[in-house]
């Protein structure tokens, strides 16, 4: 489907872990030729930059100045979206099971919270951008017209990590998958810095039944009629 011009704008997507964010805004970043931020991409890529170094993920001093030197980037690499750290595409390895289990450390870090909150508020300056994660429409622009927040049942939140991983070669019972994305619901929602949570003028969008087509289609539809000035930004259920 075409895009046509739209203003510039943030699309701002949050939810829980599994609930298709990152598919998601992904596909409509490129249905609106916008650039696409994954920003929990960025705290992976900071865990995996410490763990190289050796830096104990509890010493939270030594976590923010990895933060801080670190160079997170968005980048295009034969029409596939890829995250870069210091210039090298880490897109794959920080997806791996045994990272993902220690990025709750850096993200429940309130300073080195706060220093890439700051590194992904720059990245939307001066240009029109879909990004996701778990507070985006809260805190890190929450001033974003266009809302959304994506959420799907637990048991197909697991269904669809499983697939995820999967794909990249590696296998996980299904059991231990439902029983980690639970776990991280607990903390997300928990933390206090940054907490997965609902922004008051987002709107619900669950996915559990839908095709990833159909999902696109919704978003970039009401996406499209609320920068138009057509339909005001506003929570509800979809």
């Amino acid at each position: 489907m075409a895009a046509g011009p739209v203003p510039k704008d943030a699309v701002a997507i949050d939810g829980p872990a599994g609930a298709g964010k990152s598919t998601v805004a992904r596909l409509l970043a490129r249905r609106l030729g916008w650039t696409y931020v994954d920003s929990g991409a960025m705290y992976r890529a900071v865990t995996l930059k410490a763990v190289r170094a050796g830096v104990d993920l509890e010493d939270v001093d030594a976590v923010v100045e990895v933060a801080r030197a670190a160079r997170v980037e968005p980048a295009e690499v034969t029409g596939s979206e890829r995250t870069l750290l210091d210039g090298e595409d880490v897109s794959d390895e920080i997806r791996r099971p045994e990272l993902t289990r220690l990025v709750r450390k850096v993200a429940g870090a309130g300073p080195a919270r706060k220093v890439l909150v700051d590194k992904q508020r720059r990245l939307a300056e001066g240009r029109p951008v879909v990004m996701e994660g778990r507070d985006i429409g809260t805190v890190v622009l929450p001033d974003a017209r266009v809302k959304f927040f994506l959420d799907a049942s637990l048991e197909e939140r697991a269904r669809r990590r499983a697939r995820d991983l999967r794909r990249a070669g590696v296998e996980v019972a299904l059991d231990a998958l439902r029983a980690e994305l639970a776990s991280r619901d607990r903390s997300d929602r928990g933390r206090k810095v940054g907490p997965l949570a609902l922004a008051e003028d987002a709107e619900v969008v669950d996915t559990t039944d839908m095709a990833l087509e159909e999902v696109v289609d919704l978003l970039a539809s009401k996406t499209r009629e609320i920068l138009d000035g057509r339909t005001p930004g506003r929570r509800g259920e979809v």
